[in-house]
């Protein structure tokens, strides 16, 4: 299957970044990055301006908690890659890792940028199956190590979920106008 970067593996990354720990790591690193930095004064008033569920953690925390998520999966697939790459079953982990970035990537945007929650939960809900999948995946290819890199992403994209939800309910599913009253108020200060 031809990409921009040459020929896939299913609908995967291009073995070339699969095969490289840098590579594999950088790329979700610098994508996630980028399109949280991206949204970065929207994300922080709106997630100021928002009534929160028990247990939130402060805004500071998602960088970083982001920042070894996606160095994790990306050296989960770069080692899935160089202990099975000729494994029948890879094309489908190659697939199942490439969409679970792009939902992964496009929750942001969603919740934040568009201020759709609902959007957003639909997006992080069929993340959660996708890395259901992909860790299923993993272990079919009989990768120990690879299992082990979603765990903690696994753990919280299920509390992003819990977050997505209680945000949702408590601010009755309307985050843009809690934004705009509190840009208001910032205003006449």
């Amino acid at each position: 299957m031809p990409t921009v970067l040459g020929t896939a593996i299913g609908l995967g990354l291009h073995p070339q970044i699969l095969a490289s720990p840098a590579a594999s790591i950088l790329l979700p690193v610098t994508i996630g990055s980028a399109i949280g930095w991206s949204l970065s004064p929207k994300t922080k008033t709106t997630y100021h301006s928002l009534t929160q569920p028990p247990l939130h953690p402060p805004s500071y925390l998602f960088g970083p908690v982001w920042t070894l998520l996606y160095g994790l999966m990306g050296y989960g697939i770069h080692h899935a890659y160089k202990s099975s790459h000729s494994h029948p079953h890879f094309p489908t982990t190659a697939t199942l890792y490439t969409t679970q970035l792009a939902l992964n990537f496009l929750w942001t945007p969603l919740f934040f940028g568009v201020e759709k929650p609902r959007v957003a939960l639909v997006d992080i809900l069929g993340l959660g199956v996708n890395l259901g999948a992909l860790t299923w995946s993993y272990a079919q290819l009989g990768d120990e190590v690879a299992v082990w890199t979603m765990v903690p992403y696994l753990a919280w994209v299920s509390f992003a979920t819990y977050l997505n939800i209680g945000v949702g309910v408590l601010n009755g599913w309307d985050i843009k106008s809690k934004r705009k009253a509190k840009e208001e108020v910032s205003e006449k200060e």
